[in-house]
């Protein structure tokens, strides 16, 4: 049996083991190391196995996730993201759909600290859900607005995404971090057309909420954590442009620096702190699993020489790279609608990225940007819409709230979100133009 077929076969393993619900990184070691071993030896797929998780839990770039991670999980338990709406909420909830723009742009904001869509979701749901409620919102529109608007947290820095798909590609973190400004802005312009065009299509959805009066706008900038957000954001970010400090290094000094001012603001306390870093923890030690066991996969793609021959193949096609990225975004918004596009990203990736980034010439800044903005898709379409399920078990004190309502409301977002995508393809450099200006 040749190395090729060995690999589909195990393609297919990995595939069957995630649809029976086995976690995903058993999901992926298993088929792996089996066909390891037989286009290798036993003893071969062995040292491959224990040499590829010593050297991803070993490694010292990898603690920019944890410390980031620390950082987002202290401003969620200090209530930051609730007085980030907050503010919004008192510049934008009189309008139409008003509720729902501040949410998106909360989701921006609490982003740039927090880079978690589980966190965002789970913040969002306990404060800008029931606003939306009170002032007459649909549970369609508030549900798929608190479903969508979190994957924007993903494409503004720190982002857990980019850094593993960094950590997954050999990819400049820093980078990443830069080249998902603008299309997470651009991202947000579009999340907020989609809920004007509800607003417009379904009047009834989004009604107009009480209009607050400046003084009551300046006491919310003030006191509603937008100060916060910019001094840590700053901080950290800034300080990594500028060449004062590496990943690593403005990791730790988010961390350290969103722990000070909610110490100065008297809204953390140890227990907070526990289990900010508690959640942190289990997190990261998630991701490093992932990323440990997609390394073994990839090394088993390598050996079964798949990713060459694909790419050889396509070298030798007659048509325009954009089609060939095109078929690949259209294979990953379609394996999106069944199964975590995380762990089919990372599975995929010796594959796809070879033919990308190598064989078309494609940013790996631009490809990893891209890859986040199909993952956000995946998470929130059927059947499977984790951000969907998600958003639906926080809020399910709601009787009208329903996993079909929510769906329901999506896809203006999806939308949105495959015009993002689009556009990129075309116009790369929203990507990459902060990286190649910065760094």
């Amino acid at each position: 049996m040749s190395n090729v077929v060995i690999g589909l076969l195990c393609m297919a393993g990995f595939l069957a083991l995630m649809f029976l619900a086995v976690p995903v990184p058993f999901s992926m070691l298993i088929p792996a190391v089996l066909a390891l071993a037989v286009m290798k030896t036993p003893r071969a797929a062995i040292q491959m196995l224990s040499g590829d998780f010593i050297a991803n839990f070993s490694n010292y770039t990898l603690t920019v996730g944890p410390l980031f991670a620390l950082m987002g999980f202290l401003a969620s338990y200090s209530g930051l993201g609730a007085k980030l709406f907050s503010t919004l909420n008192a510049f934008f909830g009189h309008r139409k759909g008003g509720l729902a723009s501040a949410t998106v742009v909360a989701c921006t904001l609490f982003g740039a600290i927090c880079g978690s869509v589980p966190a965002t979701i789970s913040t969002m749901s306990a404060v800008a859900y029931p606003e939306m409620r009170r002032n007459g919102y649909s549970t369609q529109l508030a549900g798929a607005c608190i479903a969508a608007s979190p994957t924007i947290a993903v494409l503004i820095p720190p982002s857990a995404n980019f850094i593993i798909y960094g950590m997954a590609t050999n990819t400049s973190i820093s980078r990443l971090f830069l080249g998902g400004i603008g299309p997470g802005l651009l991202l947000t312009a579009a999340y907020i057309l989609a809920v004007r065009y509800i607003a417009w299509r379904h009047p009834e959805w989004a009604p107009a909420a009480r209009k607050s009066t400046w003084k009551q706008r300046w006491a919310a900038v003030r006191d509603g954590g937008l100060i916060e957000t910019l001094l840590v954001f700053l901080l950290a970010m800034g300080g990594m442009t500028a060449g004062f400090f590496t990943t690593t290094e403005a990791s730790a000094v988010g961390a350290v620096g969103m722990l000070a001012i909610l110490l100065l603001r008297k809204k953390m306390d140890w227990k907070k702190f526990w289990r900010a870093a508690e959640a942190g923890a289990r997190l990261m030690a998630m991701v490093f699993t992932l990323l440990a066991s997609a390394a073994v996969f990839g090394r088993m793609f390598t050996v079964s020489t798949i990713p060459a021959r694909l790419g050889a193949f396509v070298a030798s096609l007659s048509i325009p790279g954009w089609a060939v990225v095109g078929v690949i975004i259209l294979i990953y918004v379609v394996l999106g609608m069944f199964a975590n596009l995380l762990s089919i990203m990372l599975v995929t990736l010796p594959v796809f990225y070879p033919i990308v980034c190598t064989q078309l010439g494609y940013s790996d800044v631009w490809f990893g940007i891209v890859l986040t903005i199909l993952i956000g898709i995946g998470g929130i379409t059927p059947p499977v819409g984790n951000g969907v399920f998600m958003t639906h078990g926080c809020v399910s004190w709601d009787p009208d709230s329903s996993v079909k309502n929510i769906f329901g409301g999506v896809w203006p977002f999806v939308a949105a979100s495959l015009i993002c995508a689009v556009l990129l393809i075309f116009v790369p450099r929203i990507c990459t133009f902060l990286p190649e200006l910065l760094m």
